[in-house]
C-alpha cells in the first residue's frame, strides 16, 4: 500500500508538472507565432505592391500595416528604400465596413513608390511620434501658408457628447491643421501654425482630450473675447505675411468643424472673400480635388460640398493673405462623426487638401 501511495503520487506530480510547463508554454507559443515578419523596400516599391509580393490582400492589409509602419512611412505613407518594414500577420487583417465615409488614400498607394529623403526636419509641435517630418518634393518650394485652426485656448468651439465623453470642434480641427501642416512641409512649403498647442501634437485617438491650453503664434495667449480673438490672429498674419512679402504666394487655410441639426450630414465645405480670386481660384482646387476623390473612391455617392463667398467672415474680411475657410463635417451628425474622430479619415481630409494645394500652386 505504501508503495502504491507513493507510485500514485510521484505520477501525480508529473502529470501536474507537464499540465503546469504546456501551460506556461502557451503564451510563448503564441507570441512567437505573432512576430512580424520583416521585409526591405527596394526602389519602386509601393505598400500595395510590397503586400502583394508577400502573399496579402493589400485591401484588407494596408491599414494594419500603416499602423505597425506608422513612424516609417513617408507623410504620403510611402516607403523609403532600403528600409525594413513589418509585414501584418493573419490574425491582424482587417475586415472592412459595408459602407464607408472616407478611407484614407489606400488606392493612391499604388502610385507612392519608395523614394529617397531630400531632408529629415524634426517639429516638437507635431508630438513624440509625428515630430520627424521628411521633406520629399520641392513642389510647394517658396510657398507660405497661414494654417489657423478654428477657436482654441478658451473656446472650445462646437461641442457633443460622444458615448457619454465631451468632443470639441477645437481639438479635431487642430488635427486636422497638424496633419495639414506636416504634408505642406514635406512638399517644401513654409508653414505658420497660428493655432498651436504645447502638448497635444498629432493624435490618432478617437477621443480626442480637450484642454484649454492652445497659443496663438508665437506663444500669445488666446484671449476669451471673441472679437479680441479674431482680432489677435490678423494681426498675427497680417505681420508675417509683410516679412514674407519677398514670396508672391501666400496663403490662409483656416480650419474648422461645423455645427448643425443631428440628422444634417455635410460633406467638406469651403467659404473665401468674394473680390479675392487667388482665394477663390484656391477653394475652386481644393473643391475639384474633393470631387475627383470620391468620384473615383465612392462612385456610388455623390460629393455635395459647397463653395461660396462669405466676405463678412473676420478672418476673411482682414487679412492680407487670400484665405481658404474649410469645414470638415457636422459634429452632430452620427455619420459625419466617422469622418472626423477616426484618424484615418481625419489624415485623408489633409492629405486632399493638400492635393489641391498643390494643384493650385503649380497652376498659379
Amino acid at each position: 500500500m505504501d508503495f502504491y501511495f507513493c507510485r500514485e503520487s510521484v505520477t501525480t506530480m508529473f502529470h501536474r508538472v507537464f499540465v503546469l510547463l504546456l501551460f506556461l508554454n502557451i503564451p510563448f507559443l503564441s507570441n512567437a507565432q505573432e512576430i512580424h515578419p520583416k521585409v526591405i523596400a527596394a526602389q519602386g516599391d509601393g505598400i500595395y505592391s510590397l503586400l502583394r509580393n508577400n502573399g496579402l490582400e493589400p485591401s484588407k492589409y494596408i491599414m494594419p500595416f500603416i499602423e505597425l509602419n506608422k513612424e516609417n512611412l513617408s507623410t504620403e505613407n510611402g516607403l523609403f528604400v532600403g528600409r525594413e518594414y513589418l509585414l501584418p500577420t493573419a490574425n491582424e487583417k482587417e475586415e472592412l465596413p459595408d459602407e464607408e465615409v472616407v478611407r484614407p488614400d489606400s488606392a493612391d498607394l499604388v502610385s507612392v513608390k519608395a523614394t529617397e529623403v531630400l531632408e529629415k526636419r524634426h517639429y516638437d509641435i507635431f508630438g513624440e511620434d509625428y515630430a520627424t517630418v521628411f521633406v520629399e518634393s520641392k513642389t510647394l518650394d517658396g510657398a507660405v501658408f497661414y494654417l489657423i485652426s478654428g477657436h482654441g485656448g478658451p473656446d472650445p468651439g462646437a461641442v457633443e457628447k460622444y458615448n457619454g465623453k465631451l468632443i470639441t470642434e477645437d481639438e479635431y480641427a487642430y488635427d486636422v491643421t497638424l496633419r495639414l501642416a506636416r504634408k505642406l512641409i514635406s512638399n517644401g512649403a513654409l508653414v505658420y501654425l497660428i493655432t498651436r498647442d504645447p502638448n497635444d501634437g498629432v493624435r490618432d485617438e478617437r477621443i480626442l482630450e480637450v484642454d484649454y491650453d492652445e497659443k496663438c503664434y508665437p506663444n500669445l495667449r488666446i484671449p476669451r473675447n471673441q472679437s479680441l480673438r479674431l482680432k489677435q490672429r490678423v494681426a498675427t498674419v497680417n505681420e508675417l505675411f509683410l516679412k514674407n512679402a519677398h514670396r508672391p504666394y501666400q496663403r490662409i487655410i483656416e480650419t474648422h468643424v461645423d455645427s448643425r441639426s443631428k440628422g444634417e450630414n455635410i460633406d467638406v465645405f469651403f467659404y473665401y472673400h468674394e473680390h479675392s480670386k487667388s482665394g477663390k481660384r484656391l477653394a475652386n482646387n481644393i473643391q475639384n480635388t474633393f470631387k475627383e476623390k470620391y468620384a473615383r473612391y465612392q462612385p456610388n455617392r455623390v460629393y455635395h460640398g459647397t463653395i461660396e463667398p462669405r466676405s463678412g467672415l473676420y478672418i476673411i474680411k482682414y487679412s492680407k493673405a487670400p484665405t481658404v475657410y474649410v469645414e470638415i463635417g457636422n459634429l452632430k451628425n452620427t455619420r459625419d462623426q466617422r469622418r472626423i474622430l477616426d484618424w484615418e479619415n481625419r489624415d485623408a481630409i489633409a492629405k486632399w487638401i493638400t492635393d489641391g494645394v498643390i494643384r493650385d500652386y503649380k497652376n498659379r
